[in-house]
């Protein structure tokens, strides 16, 4: 699947289109997920969502995540409009996805600074640009989780 989106992306940015990039748990969509997911789409002609496995979630947010399996995570995702691919990574970080995919634009959530995000030095490297979406403010997968509790 990684071989096929590679060539996607390569005929793609033969076409002249910019390819976004983007990672996350997306574990319950919200209306965050979707204000963030269609501004980061805005910044080029496809998003390419780097999605943890389930492996993955479990290490960075704890043995009670995720609720939603990974299959029914890229399900939801590839299903919303500005999504165009869903690619899943076990590693702790998408850096080898980032690299192997080379996206014009690397977006990630304004809570993390431009030097803290990973693959934002290959990104820039290469040309291409780190954008920073804010979130809106009190969405959350943990508010919905706690909410529930």
């Amino acid at each position: 699947l990684k071989d096929t989106l590679g060539k996607i992306v390569l005929e793609a940015k033969l076409q002249g289109k910019r390819i976004v990039f983007t990672n996350g748990c997306f574990d319950i969509i919200h209306s965050g997920h979707i204000y963030y997911l269609t501004e980061a789409k805005k910044y080029g002609d496809l998003l390419i969502i780097g999605l943890n496995t389930d492996d993955s979630v479990s290490r960075l947010k704890g043995p009670s995540r995720p609720i939603n399996r990974q299959h029914d995570r890229a399900t939801v995702l590839a299903a919303l409009k500005p999504v165009d691919y869903v690619c899943f990574f076990d590693e702790d970080t998408p850096l080898e996805l980032i690299k192997f995919l080379n996206p014009d634009v690397l977006v990630k959530g304004a809570d993390y600074k431009e030097e803290e995000v990973v693959g934002a030095d290959f990104v820039k490297s290469q040309g291409g640009k780190v954008v920073l979406i804010s979130f809106v403010e009190g969405k959350s997968t943990t508010n919905i989780i706690n909410k529930m509790k």
